[in-house]
């Protein structure tokens, strides 16, 4: 698991816990590499089911290369241990694209927009609310049912 480790001090909207003084400041240790469904994930927002979903829909669209790219990509090519299926690797890259296209039609119009942006472009669900204009909190209601059509049509039980 990637981890980047940064202290961020605690906002008066922080959960306030017993012991320590008004004035004094608190930090905690936030990773910075975690993605939104996984931050979910391990509070218990999302079941594994979902998570799994989520994962594999942001593995598609990142093998699929549909993120935005600044400059050239320099990735090496893998020859070795490529799980070999028979298909070249632009074959491969247009099966991810089927497939990360597919999953959001599953999921539809009025959910797609959520995974994309919390899943694939890695914002946190607040951000997302304001983007789409939705009710503070409503977000994670709206990704499990989003999630939950994606894992309908990937097949994880």
């Amino acid at each position: 698991m990637n981890r980047q480790l940064a202290e961020r001090e605690l906002t008066s909207e922080g959960p306030r816990r017993g012991g320590g003084a008004r004035g004094k400041r608190r930090t905690v240790t936030v990773n910075l590499a975690e993605s939104p469904i996984a931050w979910l994930h391990a509070r218990g927002h999302l079941d594994d089911r979902l998570f799994d979903a989520g994962e594999r829909l942001r593995s598609d669209y990142e093998r699929a290369q549909l993120s935005p790219s600044v400059t050239m990509r320099w990735d090496p090519v893998r020859i070795k241990g490529t799980g070999d299926t028979g298909l070249t690797a632009g074959e491969r890259q247009i099966a991810a694209k089927a497939r990360f296209d597919g999953a959001l039609r599953e999921a539809g119009t009025g959910l797609s927009d959520v995974l994309w942006r919390v899943v694939c472009a890695g914002e946190t669900l607040p951000d997302a609310e304001r983007a789409l204009a939705w009710p503070a909190r409503s977000g994670k209601v709206v990704l499990r049912i989003a999630l939950e059509r994606v894992a309908r049509f990937y097949r994880i039980v």
